[in-house]
């Protein structure tokens, strides 16, 4: 799993995640869909809701696209948790904040952090000022992936049990990767103990999205890659799922733009809504 990063500080993308999570609970109408106001502390940015980014029309379907991503994985651990599952892990965590929000879920687990070891130890300096320790089973694990580091050493050398069922989650990462390095991360993941699940967000192909959303796709690709982090990979939903089932995975679904609405926003009375492109593989050993 190679993806380019920045070493220093926390990164953008990761910023606005925690952001948008915030502004979810400051702007849209109850029940809130994920409430996390964490991050944005963590964050510590003066006069955040005035970014550009932030505007409230502007930012609507992202805000809910990252809350109702947040949401499913969330529902997804819980309920994998009380099937006996005691090991969660987040590649790419960013300001994940699990630990500190759901005490209720993560005291009854190990949860493992992995991320870029600069945006990682920016996050750890953070928690300190603000006076939060780390949960007792809360776990950072650096990898240093501009250097071949191998996550999946790191992550047995933090006390990872490879014997025992998990959970492990990727969100926002793949459209970044090649598709060589999806298809490794999945080769590796499905060799998981039985009972595990992976899930893990990608962006449809842009054939599978209604035109005036495709073309808001095309804007926001085109911004990603004068930003220096461009979409490497988009995908076809059979496509992740053959994959996923010929490296080894039991069985392999596809969660659409459309099941999430029909689970969280529909009948909303602010309208909030995703939109389609970007849809979910839930894949078990």
């Amino acid at each position: 799993m190679t993806i380019q990063l920045r070493t220093a500080g926390p990164e953008h993308t990761a910023v606005r995640t925690a952001l948008w999570r915030a502004l979810h609970v400051l702007l849209d109408s109850k029940p809130y869909i994920f409430c996390d106001e964490i991050g944005a502390k963590i964050v510590g940015e003066d006069n955040w809701t005035g970014r550009q980014d932030m505007a409230p029309d502007f930012s609507k379907s992202m805000r809910a696209s990252i809350v109702g991503r947040a949401r499913f994985i969330e529902d997804l651990v819980q309920e994998r948790l009380n099937h006996g599952v005691q090991q969660y892990v987040i590649l790419g965590a960013g300001l994940d904040t699990f630990a500190f929000r759901r005490p209720d879920l993560a005291s009854k687990m190990q949860v493992f952090e992995v991320d870029q070891p600069g945006p990682q130890a920016w996050k750890q300096k953070r928690l300190k000022d603000l006076a939060m320790p780390t949960p007792k089973g809360l776990h950072f694990v650096p990898v240093d992936f501009e250097v071949g580091e191998s996550w999946w050493d790191k992550l047995n050398e933090a006390g990872f049990d490879p014997r025992r069922a998990a959970i492990i989650v990727s969100t926002g990462v793949s459209m970044y990767l090649s598709k060589e390095a999806n298809f490794k991360t999945l080769q590796q993941i499905s060799k998981l103990a039985s009972n595990s699940t992976f899930a893990m967000t990608f962006m449809l192909a842009l054939d599978l999205l209604e035109p005036q959303e495709r073309d808001v796709m095309g804007f926001v690709m085109k911004k990603a890659r004068e930003s220096g982090t461009p979409f490497v990979s988009l995908f076809f939903p059979e496509e992740l799922i053959k994959l996923s089932k010929g490296v080894g995975f039991k069985d392999a679904k596809y969660v659409s733009g459309q099941d999430l609405y029909q689970r969280y926003f529909a009948n909303r009375p602010d309208n909030l809504n995703a939109g389609h492109a970007e849809a979910f593989l839930l894949a078990s050993t």
